[in-house]
């Protein structure tokens, strides 16, 4: 219907690679919060981890289409790929709200994100203007800190998907397999370019 609001799940990440737990996570939070659907922004490089070896942005975005296809409510984003550096969650939100003004963006951060997000790039601004979905992750409370979350902010109750980007790589590195970490067309891509070997 023409006019009609969308709430989208903005979903950041290096993506590097995408695998399954990101995928069900996804999943779950479409139904956890009413979310019409998740967008995976796939980012250039996260301000916390400059030391970090990315594969390159065209790969790993690659990755996540080929990831997400036929994923009717789970779209990839490429908009950071486009902005200034570092990315910064603020900057954009700040221009989705400009070119998806249909939109209602919600983020979805981990408990370890969450942790730190008090340097975040205007934190406050985003506190104010975006609600804030936390979901768990191992080694990290969603309530970090203790006392009370801010207005806006939820915890959700989410699988808990021990799955990680940093075992990928690994098992890759050793020559180990990958399938049931990742989607199949993303182990028949990591394999044929052969990313992460070695690693």
């Amino acid at each position: 219907m023409a006019g009609e609001r969308q709430r989208i799940g903005f979903f950041g990440g290096s993506f590097n690679p995408i695998h399954n737990g990101h995928i069900a996570l996804a999943r779950a939070l479409l139904g956890a919060l009413g979310l019409d659907e998740v967008w995976f922004v796939v980012s250039p490089q996260n301000p916390f981890k400059v030391g970090e070896r990315l594969l390159d942005d065209a790969a790993r975005m690659m990755m996540v289409r080929a990831a997400l296809e036929g994923e009717e409510r789970l779209r990839p984003c490429d908009v950071e790929l486009g902005l200034p550096r570092p990315s910064y969650t603020w900057n954009t939100l700040c221009h989705l709200a400009r070119t998806c003004p249909q939109c209602d963006f919600t983020l979805l951060i981990g408990g370890d994100n969450w942790a730190g997000f008090s340097r975040w790039h205007n934190h406050d601004d985003i506190l104010a203007r975006y609600p804030i979905a936390v979901y768990p992750r191992r080694g990290a409370s969603a309530t970090a800190g203790g006392g009370e979350l801010p207005e806006g902010v939820t915890v959700v109750d989410t699988p808990l998907l021990d799955i990680s980007s940093t075992e990928v790589r690994r098992r890759v590195g050793e020559g180990l397999p990958v399938g049931g970490l990742v989607p199949k067309a993303v182990a028949e891509m990591i394999r044929r370019n052969g990313w992460y070997a070695g690693k």
